[in-house]
């Protein structure tokens, strides 16, 4: 099964996250499908980054994101500017 999750980076004390999509077998850390964003919870306004369309194109996939995946992509859907059209 293909998931979209956290894979971690940065230093002890210093976290900082890439969003990927793995299969579901592969370590946290270890190889990945795409990397579709990251994720920086030490900035003040939760240095999120990610490519909305392509984390939209692995979900019609099939792929399942976890839990705090679900939660960033809400925060940067609702932080995202507004298209008037």
């Amino acid at each position: 099964m293909v998931t979209i999750r956290l894979s971690r980076a940065g230093t002890n004390k210093r976290p900082f996250y890439r969003v990927v999509v793995a299969d579901q077998r592969f370590p946290r850390d270890g190889r990945f499908i795409e990397q579709v964003g990251t994720y920086d919870p030490r900035k003040s306004a939760h240095g999120i980054n990610l490519k909305l369309d392509r984390v939209q194109h692995w979900v019609s996939q099939g792929a399942c994101p976890s839990d705090t995946v679900r939660d960033i992509c809400a925060i940067a859907k609702s932080a995202a500017p507004k298209a008037d059209g």
